[in-house]
């Protein structure tokens, strides 16, 4: 393990202080300069953006998670922008922070800004993303990303019936991925496809628009707007003769874009129901939408218990401690495999998003009125 400015070296340095004041930077009223407690020790938060509900709630619960745990924080939103996140970092580390907890919006965009980390021994926590190409990336916080889309599209496979093993079908389908500097998107879709593929190849799935590789059906920055727009493409170009019984969708803001495109061509009406749409992170907009009847599904990852694990790696580091992980194999960033701690996502729809979401106190039964 790289020496960090621990906890217990920085406590042994007060100890230190006591017994040699003057070397120590001991002033006329009796404070040292040098030393520090661990309350003076500050971790650095950088998010990736405001515009999304689920981030700002990582960060309101990053925030609140390192504040309990006794130490003081400094929180920045990169706003999508991979150079802003940069910036924010290099002043992070500039300012003295003790140690970093980073959801990147570039997993490739950080190599340099961590090796500034490294030289400064400030250690890094790659928060939900994993960083990639950078071999100084010291843990990593997530859930099971593979898991969420086996989720999803176990959860379409059930609702079409294909599971029963009758031969059911051929139904339409069509595929959305997130931001290809997304490093969880692969894990996403492929765990998606490793159910969907099947049926596929039997043809009881159907992509009619034949876009089924990832680099044809990513979505940059995971936005609803571009989702939307390619939905609209798609309703144009495959379907005007027949209709979308389901719609792979990744996170709940993309949801929303296709479901507007749906909207717009008549789907939803008594004639055309909406097709099967799922969704990531159980953001409130998208529980409205599952209560209403529009979206179908949405995978709940609890951020709060991601905070408490990235903040426990945090107050182990800095002890000199190896954090608790599960996962040391899976997780490689091109320059090392990154030791990991995953948290198992749950697939919520409209039969359990009160007992799930509501009575867990994740979400207010007021915000869903």
């Amino acid at each position: 393990m790289k020496k960090f400015r621990s906890v217990s070296a920085l406590l042994a340095v007060t100890t230190s202080c006591a017994l040699l004041l003057t070397a120590c930077g001991q002033d006329s009223e009796g404070g040292s300069q040098d030393s520090k407690d661990k309350q003076d020790l500050t971790i650095g938060i950088a998010m990736p953006t405001k515009s999304s509900e689920r981030w700002i709630a990582d960060g309101r619960n990053m925030t609140a998670s390192l504040e309990k745990a006794g130490f003081s924080t400094t929180l920045q939103y990169g706003e999508d922008d991979p150079d802003q996140q940069v910036a924010q970092i290099e002043n992070m580390i500039t300012q003295g922070v003790d140690a970093l907890v980073v959801a990147a919006i570039n997993g490739e965009a950080l190599s340099n800004v961590l090796q500034q980390a490294a030289d400064a021994r400030i250690p890094v926590i790659a928060y939900d993303r994993l960083i990639l190409g950078s071999p100084h990336v010291d843990y990593y916080a997530s859930f099971d990303n593979a898991k969420v889309g086996e989720l999803q599209a176990s959860y379409i496979v059930e609702k079409l019936g294909l599971e029963s093993g009758a031969k059911k079908g051929p139904f339409n389908i069509e595929l959305f991925a997130g931001s290809n500097d997304d490093n969880n998107t692969k894990y996403f879709f492929n765990g998606a496809m490793k159910v969907l593929k099947p049926y596929l190849d039997t043809k009881q799935l159907v992509v009619r628009s034949q876009q089924t590789r990832l680099n044809q059906v990513t979505t940059l920055r995971w936005d609803g707007g571009t989702a939307q727009k390619r939905m609209d493409d798609l309703l144009t170009s495959s379907y005007s003769t027949a209709r979308v019984d389901a719609v792979l969708s990744p996170y709940d803001g993309i949801s929303i874009g296709i479901l507007s495109a749906l909207k717009s061509d008549d789907y939803g009406s008594a004639d055309k129901p909406l097709p099967i749409v799922t969704g990531q992170d159980a953001e409130v907009a998208s529980v409205k939408s599952i209560i209403a009847g529009e979206q179908t599904q949405t995978v709940y990852k609890d951020t709060r218990a991601l905070a408490q694990v990235a903040a426990d790696m945090v107050t182990a580091v800095l002890a000199g401690e190896k954090p608790e992980t599960n996962d040391e194999t899976t997780y490689d960033n091109g320059r090392k495999v990154v030791p990991a701690y995953l948290l198992d996502p749950v697939s919520v729809d409209k039969s359990n998003y009160r007992q799930v979401l509501v009575d867990s106190g994740y979400i207010d039964a007021g915000e869903l009125r």
